[in-house]
């Protein structure tokens, strides 16, 4: 078959060029993330409802999370805590049961848990996993950010028009929005000119309306032999509505006790729940969790498009948590393979003391590439492009190049020995095809574990364990074709070697 093709070295040259433009399309029709989402055994919700919930209002949605939770054959144990950045936010988990013990990943369950929890009325809940990878921030796995100088008001109405677009696009379970301009707050106006008449000072209404409402204590007393605080506070039921506080009363000079709506009024207006700046901007972002089947790079990929399409001028992006973690490290795959291939290079020219050689060796690498990569792209397994399919690619680079360095070296001392370029390239990849054969076959059976692995960490292994043996596989056979053909194109004719006379003694 070898000395067939060698017949046809235009349509291998052909051949060769569409392989290795086919990696391009291939790498960009990939799903790309940091790191596939292993099974840890958990998932944890992110609550929050109204801003002016209480913590007892935010206990009936955590119990109704609990009883989600619960109904699920797979659950072991359930921890909430409630009140974590506000009354009305709470973080729950749901900590599975050993990998034995239960038929389905996290990864199954959790867009389970996701639609049961779009039922809960009154409060917006989140179910996502911890990262895989450690330093990936906390928090939602999306979180974009929009920057800008503008006020809040402006960048409430341009943020809100992009979330609407985003949910809009059925690529994301979940979304929320962390500038929130929905908050009640109530101001009291005091009159200043009746309290001056009662003889009292500002400083006298503040302290007695602190009392009425701070929880602080002013001493203990003793009562069996046990110390008690004194906390002077209206009682819960008279603290529910801000109305309430107008009935409060307090002491004038004379002893007389007036009721605050004596002088004062209320006054409420909306203010957003939380002012927060991002690099020293204003900022609004949006977390999200991806609908199962969208990988962390399609959905920052899909928000970088449409920001840039709608955000006006003034208008910046940035991220954070995961996806900050993603876009710092998702280029270092190219940077790592340009280095990597220019050490090898150096390192073959050096050994074959010419750059002609190298080249015909590092020709098998797109090829093994392309092999791996059409595993990738289809996403066999649930496979990606991510941290552990690019150490199998990088991995790829030097066991590929050992198959081209046997084939050129074997053909460059056969040429020395008197034989033509063709026959001796034809010759050396018949000779040394068993050692290139079993060199495959020891490495993909070598790797068979990894495809074939359960567990903790299992998505990792196959990950990488399916690019090496498909790439090293598929990398061979085009191989053996197409490395004699670059060797006709591209290496030195060598003379043959003389070998001085034995004249005797």
């Amino acid at each position: 078959m070898l000395h067939n093709s060698l017949n046809y070295l235009s349509v291998t040259a052909v051949f060769a060029a569409i392989i290795l433009s086919s990696i391009y399309f291939l790498y960009a029709s990939a799903k790309s993330e940091l790191a596939p989402q292993e099974d840890q055994g958990i998932i944890i919700t992110a609550l929050s409802a109204e801003p002016n919930a209480a913590l007892p209002q935010t206990h009936l949605y955590t119990n109704q999370v609990y009883d989600i939770f619960k109904s699920y054959p797979e659950t072991e144990n359930v921890f909430q805590l409630e009140g974590v950045s506000g009354l009305n936010t709470a973080n729950s988990g749901m900590v599975l049961k050993t990998w034995d013990q239960r038929t389905r990943t996290t990864s199954d369950v959790q867009p389970m848990i996701q639609a049961q929890l779009a039922d809960i009325a009154g409060a917006k809940v989140a179910a996502f996993q911890p990262a895989s990878l450690p330093g990936g921030g906390s928090g939602l796995p999306i979180q974009f950010v929009i920057t800008t100088t503008d006020d809040y008001d402006k960048l409430n109405i341009v943020a809100h028009d992009l979330l609407n677009t985003v949910r809009a696009s059925g690529m994301f379970a979940y979304t929320d929005i962390d500038l929130k301009i929905d908050k009640a707050q109530t101001l009291v106006e005091f009159d200043r000119d009746k309290i001056a008449q009662m003889g009292l000072s500002m400083k006298d209404v503040g302290s007695a309306l602190g009392w009425a409402l701070g929880g602080g204590y002013v001493n203990y007393f003793n009562m069996y032999g046990r110390s008690y605080q004194v906390i002077p506070q209206m009682i819960q039921d008279e603290r529910i509505n801000e109305e309430q506080l107008l009935n409060y009363y307090f002491k004038t000079p004379n002893g007389s006790a007036v009721p605050f709506s004596t002088i004062a009024t209320l006054k409420t207006n909306v203010v957003p729940e939380s002012i927060n700046h991002f690099q020293q901007l204003n900022s609004a972002t949006i977390s999200a969790v991806p609908t199962p089947g969208f990988s962390l790079g399609q959905t920052l990929d899909y928000l970088s498009q449409t920001a840039k399409d709608s955000l006006p001028e003034g208008y910046g992006v940035d991220y954070g948590s995961q996806s900050r973690q993603y876009q710092q490290e998702g280029s270092s795959l190219i940077i790592t393979f340009v280095f990597a291939l220019i050490i090898i290079f150096l390192c073959l020219a050096a050994q074959f003391e010419s750059f002609r050689d190298p080249l015909i060796v590092l020709i098998s690498v797109p090829m093994s590439i392309c092999g791996a990569m059409i595993f990738v792209s289809l996403g066999v397994g649930g496979s990606s492009l991510n941290i552990y399919t690019e150490v199998g690619l990088v991995t790829l680079i030097g066991l590929i190049s050992k198959h081209g360095i046997l084939i050129v070296q074997f053909a460059n001392d056969l040429q020395r020995e008197g034989l033509s370029k063709r026959e001796a390239i034809e010759k050396g990849a018949a000779i040394r095809l068993r050692p290139i054969l079993m060199t495959t076959a020891a490495m993909v059976l070598g790797v068979i574990p990894l495809i074939l692995a359960t567990g903790a960490g299992a998505v990792s292994r196959f990950n990488i364990g399916l690019v090496i043996a498909t790439g090293i596989s598929i990398g061979t056979l085009f191989t053996l074709f197409v490395v004699p053909a670059m060797y006709m194109f591209l290496a030195d004719v060598i003379k043959p070697e003389e070998h001085p006379v034995d004249e005797g003694v």
